[in-house]
């Protein structure tokens, strides 16, 4: 334990916060929220497609998986001053965070790589911090993208390790905490989270905020998404999940995790200002925005940026500035 952060939790005492009453649970988290942040403030995210479609993936919630039938038309890998332009936009609406997204399974050493070391570099000279998800990489791939400027790599872990091969089955959990040790190489920040209403029992739940919290060190961001049904997908049938469920995940990362930032990721959309009012309460410091209301290209619905002012500014909260931090 270092000021009160903690890597040595235990599946019981992850448990024990799961079964509390909820207003208890997201007072708790709160009082947490409190002596690590500032809970006035939120970072803003933004996210882009830089290479859509045709993944090799299975993972069952995914529209760009090639393995389901989704209608996600595949896009080359973008064009650095298409992206550079996309930046430049989102800074200019408060983002301080550009994160880019390619429909890989891997990182190749090849050309490809090449312009997105580009993009990166680019991107960092605006002054945003720049995140990337690319799949998985190599140590050696992780220091090259830390030379070029990265702040920030995604890469969840989805789920718990005993329901992720009811999800994906073409690459394995190891191979995710793999990546997440080759990202410890460096010094990028982790972006790592999973997303809940994919089946998962309640047991999957804590065992998957169990793994988060035990890592040394914990993620540096945490971001927990809502799946969003994508007709065509194994999940498109999956049931809602409610509000209190998605408020408990982050009241609950919050506390296990009080220094991440805790994200409310997919699925945001479907709230109304009151249910995002209550999930910064619990704990939540960070969102995603967007262009037009979408998170990733044509496949995952997001708020805009002028809803999202507009929440802020009904809540009476304000966007991070980099002073910030």
């Amino acid at each position: 334990m270092t000021d009160g952060v903690r890597n040595d939790w235990t599946r019981d005492e992850v448990g024990a916060l799961f079964e509390l009453p909820l207003m208890d649970l997201v007072r708790q988290a709160g009082r947490v929220h409190e002596q690590f942040h500032d809970p006035d403030v939120v970072h803003v995210n933004q996210l882009l497609s830089i290479k859509t479609g045709a993944c090799p993936e299975d993972c069952g919630y995914c529209s760009q998986s090639v393995h389901h039938d989704t209608g996600v038309k595949p896009e080359p890998l973008m064009d650095v001053e298409d992206v550079v332009r996309t930046a430049r936009r989102a800074q200019a609406q408060g983002v301080t965070r550009f994160c880019m997204g390619a429909a890989w399974r891997d990182v190749k050493d090849n050309a490809q790589f090449e312009r997105v070391l580009e993009m990166v570099r680019q991107v960092n000279d605006l002054g945003l911090e720049v995140c990337t998800t690319l799949g998985m990489l190599t140590a050696d791939q992780a220091r090259r993208l830390e030379e070029a400027g990265l702040y920030a790599y995604n890469h969840n872990l989805d789920t718990s390790e005993e329901y992720y091969g009811e999800v994906i089955t073409t690459r394995t959990y190891q191979d995710r905490l793999d990546t997440i040790e080759h990202l410890r190489t460096t010094n990028i920040t982790v972006c790592c989270g999973g997303i809940i209403g994919m089946g998962e029992s309640t047991a999957d739940r804590i065992s998957f905020l169990h793994r988060l919290a035990t890592l040394a060190p914990h993620p540096e961001s945490v971001p927990i998404n809502v799946l969003s049904r994508v007709p065509g997908t194994p999940l498109e049938n999956e049931a809602d999940v409610e509000i209190d469920e998605t408020v408990r995940m982050i009241a609950v990362a919050r506390v296990l995790m009080p220094a991440s930032v805790v994200r409310i990721a997919a699925g945001r959309h479907l709230m109304s200002f009151s249910d995002q009012a209550l999930c910064f309460l619990a704990g939540a410091n960070s969102i995603f925005t967007s262009e037009r209301n979408m998170m990733l290209t044509a496949t995952t619905p997001c708020a805009d940026h002028a809803s999202d002012r507009a929440m802020l500014e009904t809540l009476g909260m304000r966007p991070r500035v980099l002073e910030d931090a």
